[in-house]
């Protein structure tokens, strides 16, 4: 059942969506809630392109067991764009999985605030929960604030964290020029590079294929 700014998941169902910001009056998701239920998958999809300013808010509450819950994203900000991601992963009930995966590319006077938190039940045993944002700043003036947390109440658990900001490979570079490709390729292919992993967990079809093209030209055009 799907609500105004609340969708549960009932047991054994099913949710796969791909998001993709593009006009600036698109500012968020069309919902702030996930609700799941025993044996659901919920797998969310957020790309944020250029010129795009936003402040996307999620709490998931893994509420059934054997429910999975994968969110993920790539920011693309090459100018003044003003991005804010926050993602609350509650896992409540035992033997049940979430995977976050945000990567995104700050260039110009671009500012990203990333905030994630991963909060494991005292009941919730042999939860496994992952999160990773990781950035490349592109210019001097771009800023990213990146606040990965794990509040871990349970003692059987797999959960890790982490995050990083920095820069292109000029080692990489060198070795693409050494090849005869171009400084400005060299580093296209880094940034393409970079955000595929987001990627792989879209199912192959053509509609995977349109989003990758459309990110890969963004990056092309703008940095």
């Amino acid at each position: 059942m799907e609500g105004k700014r609340t969708i549960t998941l009932a047991p054994g169902e099913s949710l796969q969506r791909v998001f993709m910001l593009r006009d600036p009056a698109e500012n968020a998701l069309p919902f702030s809630r996930l609700v799941l239920g025993a044996d659901s998958n919920a797998d969310i999809t957020v790309v944020v392109m250029p010129g795009v300013n936003c402040d996307i808010s999620l709490t998931v509450d893994i509420e059934g067991q054997n429910a999975g819950c994968t969110v993920q994203g790539v920011y693309i900000c090459p100018g003044s764009e003003s991005v804010r991601i926050a993602v609350d992963m509650n896992h409540n009930v035992p033997h049940c999985t979430s995977r976050q995966l945000f990567k995104g590319l700050a260039g110009g006077t671009s500012r990203v605030d990333f905030y994630g938190k991963i909060i494991v039940a005292q009941d919730a045993q042999k939860t496994e929960a992952y999160q990773e944002n990781h950035n490349l700043l592109l210019s001097d003036d771009a800023k990213v604030n990146t606040r990965p947390q794990l509040e871990i109440y349970a003692d059987d658990v797999k959960c890790s964290h982490g995050a990083t900001i920095g820069r292109l490979n000029e080692e990489e570079q060198f070795y693409m020029r050494s090849r005869g490709i171009s400084l400005q390729d060299a580093r296209v292919l880094q940034m393409i590079s970079f955000v595929s992993p987001v990627f792989q967990h879209i199912p192959e079809s053509a509609v995977k294929d349109e989003i990758v093209e459309e990110v890969e030209r963004a990056i092309r055009n703008n940095f």
